[in-house]
């Protein structure tokens, strides 16, 4: 070793330690252009059942737990367990069903968490961004309506 590196390279961050900063939820990783992506190994199988591909990690963290919770019931643990919503039966479901069910739930988090980000940043954004936040908008009734570009 020259002195400037540690055991575990530059900063002495131990692999535990780098591991915990990338992963801040169970089920979920961050892609190198910064999507977090989410999947959960089937129980007794070596297949996997994918996700989806989100924008924070909370919704790949809310997917997650909608899998592992019709996967293994009320006993799994969950990154969110206050937040779980059950909308049925926990009876067999299909790999493609449970994805479906992860993934709906994802994109719903992941879509309030950009229009609460949106809002809250008070900066102008684009029309286009600002039209899957079109149901929090209030608008004058009091005003005649001014033509889109």
């Amino acid at each position: 070793m020259d002195g400037t590196t540690g055991e575990y390279g530059p900063c002495n961050f131990s692999p535990e330690k780098r591991k915990i900063d990338q992963r801040p939820y169970k089920g979920i990783r961050m892609r190198k252009w910064g999507k977090w992506v989410a999947e959960i190994r089937e129980p007794n199988k070596r297949s996997r059942i994918w996700l989806g591909s989100y924008s924070t990690p909370v919704a790949a963290a809310r997917a997650y737990d909608t899998a592992v919770y019709y996967l293994r019931g009320p006993s799994a643990r969950l990154n969110f367990p206050e937040l779980l919503t059950s909308d049925g039966g926990l009876g067999e479901l299909s790999a493609a069903s449970i994805r479906k069910k992860a993934i709906e739930v994802g994109a719903r988090v992941d879509a309030e968490t950009s229009c609460t980000s949106l809002h809250m940043s008070g900066t102008r954004v684009p029309a286009s961004e600002l039209k899957a936040c079109w149901f929090q908008e209030k608008p004058d009734l009091n005003k005649k309506p001014e033509p889109e570009d």
